[in-house]
């Protein structure tokens, strides 16, 4: 504050005292060979989360964490080994944001600036909706923040309580982790289909509203033996309407000690292939940032690893 030079001292004696203007720590930063940066932050208790920063042509992304591990327990993720350690409240949310930004302007280039936002870190968004809701407002704030409503994705493993309340989030792009068209293969995966199977989810979506010319994005693992077969493909068709639906595949991200496998190039081509032949729009997630565990299903906040994958101690 002591950089405001058009603020009153009486303003500024103020906002200290009502204010708390701290941002979390960046305690490490890796770079991997494809631009991707992956950032370990630490809040004030000390409890880390982790984010990563895709760059793509015209867009600056920040991949934001909204819980400090997860409860979901999805078999494929990284991040759910660790369990749940504790919500992050809003401005810990926003608060990765402005770190990051703060860090990029001031090691990177003074133009360089983020463009988008996904809630695709650590944790489930919905499972911590009122604070996520309230980063999300203050993300979109245009004296604040400024990003538009198509620069922010939602993304969520499908608590289908949460996904009826979307009609009081702001509208933002919405993404749901769907990774298998059978209940018995999306359990396996994901334990949260145990509560809230198929039927139960697409109940609850068919209620989320949609703004014209929007649809919802559905993200889908593909798995070697597991998900990637023709009866996947027909089971996507009976589930998914293709003028509300988007189909974005991802390879699986390998990771220690994880039993899945990635399917071959073939497969995954002709897997996007078929789903294009039946008119879907579908893409597949180019693989970024594995070499440094900052793929997607690949973040998990323990320092201990860091030192393992070749990169600078946690020293800022």
């Amino acid at each position: 504050m002591e950089e405001w030079t058009n603020v009153s001292k009486k303003v500024k004696e103020y906002l200290a005292k009502s204010f708390d203007f701290t941002l979390p720590k960046i305690v490490w930063d890796g770079h991997s060979k494809d631009g991707t940066r992956k950032f370990l932050l630490a809040m004030k208790d000390e409890k880390t989360v982790e984010c990563v920063v895709i760059d793509a042509p015209g867009r600056l992304t920040l991949c934001a964490s909204s819980q400090v591990g997860c409860a979901i327990g999805c078999t494929f993720c990284h991040t759910g080994t660790m369990g749940l350690t504790r919500h992050l409240d809003s401005s810990e949310i926003t608060g990765q944001y402005m770190a990051v930004s703060h860090w990029l302007h001031n090691n990177v280039s003074r133009d360089l600036r983020l463009t988008n936002l996904v809630y695709m870190g650590q944790g489930e968004p919905l499972h911590n909706f009122e604070n996520v809701k309230i980063a999300t407002h203050i993300l979109m704030e245009p004296k604040g923040l400024g990003l538009g409503q198509r620069k922010i994705t939602l993304s969520t493993s499908g608590m289908v309580p949460q996904i009826e309340k979307l009609a009081d989030f702001p509208p933002v792009n919405i993404a749901i982790s769907l990774h298998a068209a059978h209940d018995k293969v999306r359990t396996e995966l994901m334990p949260i289909n145990k509560v809230y199977d198929l039927r139960r989810l697409f109940a609850a979506i068919s209620t989320i509203p949609l703004k014209s010319h929007r649809k919802i994005t559905y993200e889908y693992i593909l798995i070697k033996d597991l998900n990637d077969q023709m009866t996947d493909i027909e089971g996507l068709c009976e589930l998914l309407k293709i003028s509300e639906s988007k189909i974005n595949l991802i390879p699986f991200n390998e990771y220690p000690e994880s039993a899945f496998k990635r399917p071959s190039d073939r497969t995954i081509k002709w897997f996007q292939d078929t789903l294009l032949q039946r008119g879907y729009v579908c893409t597949t997630r180019v693989t970024k940032g594995d070499d440094i565990l900052a793929a997607c299903g690949q973040l998990k906040s323990i320092k201990e690893k860091v030192n393992s994958w070749d990169q600078p101690s946690l020293e800022n």
